[in-house]
């Protein structure tokens, strides 16, 4: 394990945010994320306290030139952008800021009470207009792929049969639009544009996990052109529409799966995703759909760089299970 002693001080981290430096970001985030959660969570569900944490982030990264040592520390300002946001969201929900436990003397106080609904909404346009100057920069045929890939969430498959194209020439077409984003805007951009589009996927993350390289890695694979697309279909029980995908590559150990029209879980119950290899069966995670029984996870594990040899969702208890115990819902078998 590194030395503390060794490791980078927080405002040499922010300067390097500051220069592009995506691996700074990702440092900052594993100093503070779980701290951000955890103040989040007391008066938000975990979704949208994670949801907060990735915009508390993006903040950071829009904004680490901003930053002033001589006013205070990096600490202080990322918790004062985090409360910050925490009250626009609780006011956005009509409700008020509940007084929280503060044991560590870590919530700032003397935020101002005025209406935040005109930064929260600025701060979505601003997200919505770097996705699409991003994508009004590809050529036109770059551009249609990839808006048909993340913004209406099509497969490869999807993607070739909407533009009468063989499935080689959409895929190349996909790849070949991430990369001159990237070439374009440089790696400061880029991973801002991954972010971006990775939020118009829906994609949440767990945010004491979660770093930008995660975003990246599961962007690069989504969008390669060896990457597979597995759907998993409803069991006789399971109402026609529901079905998940599941997206993965061979050599790369990250997974995408993507969730619809899943009814909502029983009380006290989680949907819980697997994939098998062998007689071994490994959890990729648990969802909460939302309202349109729709959820997607990016899900991490030595096991996933090489292809299963079957998939399921399942019903398990909240807390999540260690194996497949619950009744299926969707799956695939080859």
């Amino acid at each position: 394990m590194p030395s503390t002693q060794n490791a980078p001080r927080d405002e040499e981290l922010m300067r390097q945010v500051a220069e592009g430096s995506a691996e700074a970001l990702g440092l900052l985030h594993r100093r503070f994320a779980r701290l951000i959660f955890r103040l989040a969570v007391q008066t938000l569900d975990r979704a949208a306290a994670e949801d907060l944490v990735q915009d508390v982030f993006l903040v950071v990264w829009r904004n680490a030139g901003r930053f002033d040592p001589e006013r205070g520390t990096v600490r202080a300002w990322i918790l004062q952008i985090a409360h910050f946001r925490l009250l626009n969201e609780l006011r956005r929900r009509s409700r008020q800021p509940e007084i929280v436990p503060d044991p560590e003397g870590l919530l700032l106080a003397g935020f101002p009470t005025g209406d935040p609904g005109p930064a929260e909404t600025a701060w979505q346009r601003h997200r919505r207009a770097v996705l699409q100057s991003a994508l009004d920069s590809l050529p036109p045929p770059q551009r249609e792929a990839l808006g048909l890939a993340f913004l209406d969430d099509l497969s490869h498959e999807q993607v070739a049969a909407e533009l009468g194209l063989p499935l080689g020439t959409a895929k190349t077409r996909i790849r070949a639009g991430l990369q001159k984003l990237r070439g374009t805007l440089g790696p400061r951009g880029a991973a801002l544009v991954a972010l971006c589009l990775l939020a118009a996927l829906g994609i949440r993350y767990r945010s004491e996990h979660a770093t930008l390289a995660r975003y990246d890695r599961a962007l690069s694979m989504v969008t390669s052109s060896d990457s597979v697309n597995l759907r998993l279909a409803p069991v006789p029980e399971t109402p026609q529409e529901t079905h998940a995908r599941y997206r993965g590559r061979p050599g790369v150990a990250t997974a995408v799966v993507t969730f619809s029209h899943f009814p909502p879980a029983p009380a006290g119950q989680t949907y819980q995703a697997w994939v098998r290899h062998g007689a071994t069966w490994t959890s990729l995670g648990t969802v909460e759909p939302d309202a349109g029984g729709s959820a997607r996870l990016i899900a991490e594990d030595p096991t996933l760089a090489a292809l299963p040899d079957s998939l399921e969702v399942t019903l398990e208890p909240r807390t999540g299970s260690a194996a497949p115990s619950g009744p299926v819902v969707v799956a695939w078998v080859p």
